[in-house]
């Protein structure tokens, strides 16, 4: 089925959601060292994304987890948790590694929103009633992980009834062989598989 991006990214009614693009998971030191090699060249298209949203006036949402010194309040229920828990780099609310990456801003108009719990940037948090107030309909899915949260993200979107498009080459995860087959056999199925280039050209369009 043949989809108008245009329409459907139009700004009054979209938002670029980052997932976790922050100074620790996707920068020097990482919770994730892995995850933030692979990362690294997804970065430089997120940011692009949010700076052609402002300029269109559509919203750009960045979304980052954090994590107690004492972690009370965060999950411990899995082995990521555990995971992150023990790694040498503090999550800590209000810290430079719970902070967006400097490529993204954030600028004035952008919002920011931590969580301490859980593996998705919408569920149980204030994402969703944040975007509602902004009127936002259709998300732009930016950041990691393919394997996790940003698997999350689409899902919860959808099933709150949000237009979803995803740019790959916007998302990042591993191995590689993984991420692409999620991306064919499972977020195909939910959002609109497209590219960077591809949601820029729809706001620079007149």
């Amino acid at each position: 089925m043949a989809v108008d991006l245009a329409a459907l990214v139009e700004p009054v009614h979209t938002a670029v959601v980052t997932s976790e693009v922050q100074r620790g998971v996707v920068g020097e030191p990482s919770v994730l060292p892995a995850m933030a090699e692979v990362a690294r060249p997804v970065v430089a298209n997120v940011a692009r994304l949010c700076t052609a949203a402002r300029a269109a006036e559509a919203k750009v949402v960045h979304c980052v987890a954090a994590r107690r010194a004492d972690g009370r309040g965060s999950n411990v229920n899995a082995r990521l948790f555990h995971a992150v828990g023990k790694a040498p780099v503090a999550l800590l609310p209000g810290s430079e590694e719970a902070g967006v990456v400097p490529e993204l801003g954030p600028e004035e108009g952008d919002l920011v929103l931590c969580r301490l719990h859980g593996l998705s940037p919408m569920a149980g948090t204030d994402l969703d009633p944040v975007l509602r107030n902004l009127g936002v309909s259709t998300l732009v899915v930016t950041g990691v992980s393919v394997n996790v949260g940003v698997t999350n993200l689409v899902m919860d979107a959808v099933n709150r009834g949000y237009q979803v498009v995803v740019p790959a080459d916007a998302v990042a995860g591993l191995p590689a062989h993984y991420v692409d087959a999620v991306l064919e056999h499972t977020l195909a199925l939910l959002a609109t598989i497209t590219t960077t280039e591809a949601v820029v050209g729809a706001w620079r369009a007149p």
